[in-house]
């Protein structure tokens, strides 16, 4: 946004990078909310750029946890704000996904959080692996001009701030296994599952 709190004339989206350098100190407040979900409690921060953090299993150690965690990196404390705009867009659009109504999400986001090659492969992955598809992490690691660096993707998807939203889940092995996960590989089972990759799990 510019100083009078409109966007600019380039929208900020999905896959584009809303920063300006990578030091995140000092860039304003984050807001946050706790949403329920098909896969648990989610948190979800934002910045006044976007978007900056989706959290899984949100049990209030995990809360607290990341809260102060952003609380350090952006020199003030999140204040909880489940109406500020961009995390009730958010909130929206997450409950339209999970109840298989959205398929792609309209969101600015803050990549600030995430820098180097990890930012280059996430972005690759939201703007070009879209819903119901998957893509091999040497796949993926290719399509950023890095042929042989499929464990140096499955590292940044393993340190994706923004889950969901950013795709990881979406990154699965060459000979068919669906590959590691931070919240857990049940987790990206059901989300598979839900854009139709995996069958539905049975119980």
């Amino acid at each position: 946004m510019d100083a009078t709190g409109q966007d600019s004339a380039e929208q900020r989206t999905v896959g584009q990078d809303t920063t300006v350098g990578h030091d995140a100190v000092g860039r304003g407040r984050v807001v946050w909310a706790v949403m329920p979900s098909d896969i648990g409690p989610l948190l979800l921060a934002a910045t006044e750029e976007g978007l900056v953090s989706v959290v899984f299993h949100a049990t209030d150690a995990v809360r607290d946890d990341i809260l102060g965690r952003l609380g350090a990196r952006f020199g003030a404390a999140p204040a909880e704000a489940p109406d500020a705009p961009l995390v009730a867009a958010a909130r929206g659009q997450l409950a339209e996904y999970f109840a298989g109504r959205r398929r792609a999400f309209d969101l600015p986001l803050d990549w600030s959080l995430i820098a180097g090659f990890n930012r280059e492969v996430l972005r690759a992955l939201a703007s070009g692996v879209p819903y119901g598809a998957v893509v091999g992490y040497g796949e993926l690691a290719a399509r950023v001009g890095q042929p042989g660096a499929a464990q140096a993707v499955g590292a940044a998807m393993g340190a994706n701030p923004l889950p969901v939203v950013v795709p990881c889940h979406r990154v699965v092995e060459r000979d068919g296994g669906i590959g590691g996960f931070g919240g857990g590989l049940e987790t990206k089972r059901k989300l598979l599952a839900l854009e139709g990759v995996l069958p539905e799990p049975l119980f």
